[in-house]
């Protein structure tokens, strides 16, 4: 089932216990979030904004609700349920949501947005139906699985790279819904040496995307202050693969419900087809030299390429990576040598076997500390030119 799942009466057999471990109140309301509100007299859920959640709600009581998260498609599905939405609440008590899930457990630390700024939200956790249920201090505030980066944010990153470097943003393609594909191509047009840089094709890995801004933040400084790097290295970067999947709070695919990261390959989907199109359009004498995709997962680590890694793959690894797994204060990372998911259309494989070169998934985990994760980050950027180096580039 390609299309948005509509799970009204799963929601409401959820709500009134008849699957649950614990009974819940006959509901008074129901609403699907597409409505756009889920709401009593003292309080209401909102569904308006890039990034909410396909989630159906359930009125439990005056200050008490429900949620199914739903995922883009039918089972199975990578269980990283996304969540989001806003509420507004009148008065001096706490307004309590049960999130559940289909087709998956609770997986991420709520964060809380007041307005301000983005910080942890305590959650009480049900083991046994891996429901979740949060307490909302009164007034209104942002909820959400993890920080929101919209396609809006990384248009903002391109532009603040751009107006770092004077590299122009490109367009590379468009998503089904026709949100542009974007990226910006850092040092000079005739570098020999291309660098690729993915970010976001899944749209809950926040703590990739973190990780990437302060990559590239890193890289664009370099580019003004050390010349030498910026004729010899270019850089193809891609901060939002996947706009359509983070503005409609997809779990895992694009509007095709389509993985991303299994379709390099294939290439059926306009957003891996943008990016090919550019890379076939290369003038001769440039070539890709590296990519890495920044991506989310329970701990930091690197999947790098195992026993099919080349003699020169195996220096730019041990230049770049080895050693520096606690370089980091609060960022501890491990190296895992595999061929992850064979035959099964990663960017990791495709760009290893097209093109015979390192190619990395950059894993950052869910609840990695914050500014750890942006130092490290700023580290292996810092580093890189001397490691490709290593390598022979």
């Amino acid at each position: 089932m390609a299309a948005r799942l509509r799970p009204f009466a799963a929601l409401l057999v959820l709500a009134t216990g008849a699957c649950a471990h614990a009974p819940l109140p006959e509901p008074v309301a129901t609403v699907v979030a597409e409505t756009g509100a889920c709401r009593t007299v003292s309080a209401s859920l909102h569904f308006d904004f890039a990034g909410a959640s396909a989630s159906a709600c359930a009125v439990t009581g005056e200050r008490d609700f429900t949620l199914l998260v739903t995922p883009e498609h039918a089972p199975p599905i990578n269980p990283s349920p996304w969540y989001a939405f806003r509420y507004e609440a009148e008065g001096s008590a706490p307004v309590n949501v049960t999130l559940r899930y289909l087709g998956g457990r609770h997986r991420y630390a709520p964060k809380y947005h007041d307005g301000s700024a983005w910080r942890d939200l305590p959650v009480e956790l049900a083991e046994k139906d891996g429901a979740a249920t949060l307490s909302l201090p009164p007034g209104k505030g942002l909820i959400a699985a993890q920080e929101i980066i919209t396609p809006d944010d990384a248009h903002a990153d391109l532009l603040r790279w751009s107006a770092a470097s004077g590299a122009p943003v490109v367009t590379l393609g468009h998503s089904h819904d026709g949100r542009v594909v974007e990226a910006i191509r850092l040092g000079r047009a005739d570098a020999p040496h291309l660098v690729v840089l993915l970010g976001r094709q899944h749209p809950p890995e926040v703590t990739g995307a973190i990780a990437m801004r302060a990559f590239v933040d890193e890289l664009a400084a370099m580019m003004t202050r050390v010349p030498q790097f910026a004729a010899d290295l270019q850089f193809l970067v891609v901060p939002m693969l996947n706009p359509d999947g983070v503005v409609r709070g997809h779990w895992r695919a694009n509007r095709g419900a389509v993985d991303l990261n299994r379709d390099w390959g294939p290439f059926t989907q306009p957003e891996t087809r943008s990016v090919k199109a550019w890379l076939d359009a290369l003038p001769q004498g440039i070539r890709p030299v590296l990519m890495v995709d920044f991506h989310s997962t329970r701990s930091n680590l690197f999947y790098v390429q195992g026993d099919e890694a080349s003699a020169p793959q195996r220096r730019f690894r041990a230049a770049w990576l080895d050693g520096r797994e606690t370089a980091v204060a609060g960022y501890p990372f491990t190296i895992e040598p595999r061929n992850a998911n064979p035959g099964s259309g990663t960017a990791k494989n495709w760009f290893h076997a097209t093109y015979a070169i390192p190619a990395y998934t950059y894993e950052v985990a869910d609840d990695a500390d914050r500014e750890a994760t942006r130092s490290a980050a700023a580290a292996l950027a810092a580093g890189l030119p001397a490691a490709l180096g290593a390598m022979g580039q």
